[in-house]
Order: C-alpha cells, then sequence, then structure tokens
C-alpha cells in the first residue's frame, strides 16, 4: 500500500531538494562582501522621496481589475473554442451572452472615463 505513496514522496524530495540546495549553496559557496551601498535600502541610485505607504490612486485598481475581468473572459474562450462543436448551438448563444454583457460593461467603463489615465 504504501508503495504506492512512492512516485508521490520521490516527488516532494524532489522538489524541496531543488528549492533548498541553491539556496544553502549560495550561502556557503557565494560572496559576502557588504558595503555601505549593498546595505542600503534602496539600491536604485538614490533616496527614497516619499514614504512606502502611499496611499494609490483609486484609477491604478479599476484597471486592474479590469483586467482580471477580461483575463477571466479569454480564460473562459479558450475551453469554449475547444468544445464548440459539441456544445453546439446553445454553447454559440451562451457564449455570446456572456460577451454581450462583458462588452456592455466595457463601454459603460470607457464611456465613465475609467480607462483614462491623466
Amino acid at each position: 500500500m504504501l508503495e504506492n505513496y512512492f512516485p508521490v514522496l520521490l516527488f516532494i524530495c524532489v522538489g524541496v531538494a531543488m528549492g533548498v540546495v541553491p539556496v544553502v549553496l549560495g550561502k556557503l559557496a557565494g560572496p559576502n562582501r557588504p558595503d555601505d551601498k549593498k546595505l542600503s535600502p534602496y539600491e536604485c541610485g538614490f533616496e527614497a522621496f516619499e514614504d512606502a505607504r502611499m496611499k494609490f490612486d483609486v484609477r491604478y485598481y479599476l484597471v486592474a481589475i479590469l483586467f482580471i475581468l477580461f483575463d477571466l473572459e479569454i480564460a473562459f474562450l479558450f475551453p469554449w473554442a475547444i468544445v464548440l462543436k459539441e456544445v453546439g448551438t446553445f454553447g454559440f448563444v451562451s457564449m455570446m451572452i456572456f460577451l454581450g454583457i462583458l462588452v456592455v460593461g466595457f463601454v459603460y467603463e470607457w464611456i465613465r472615463g475609467a480607462l483614462e489615465w491623466e
């Protein structure tokens, strides 16, 4: 019975080893020469000019939500396109209704100016 789980145990061990071994080798064999610039909190070449906890504009979140919405739309379109012949007319009409609702939402957001970045 336990021999059935051996491939799973082997997969877990190899996965953990692939994550842990490079980190340990990097700590043991890698150079460790810290200086003031490497230990500074920002390595981009200049000091931070604002607080890291600054508030973002609401439009950033709107664009992110719209991206997720249309990304999910594509996630629904791929399986639908594969089985289009099997689902027939009902599946086609259902997807067109789904896409129509998304297009109406997209046009509404466009009219309201959510896609404008000023």
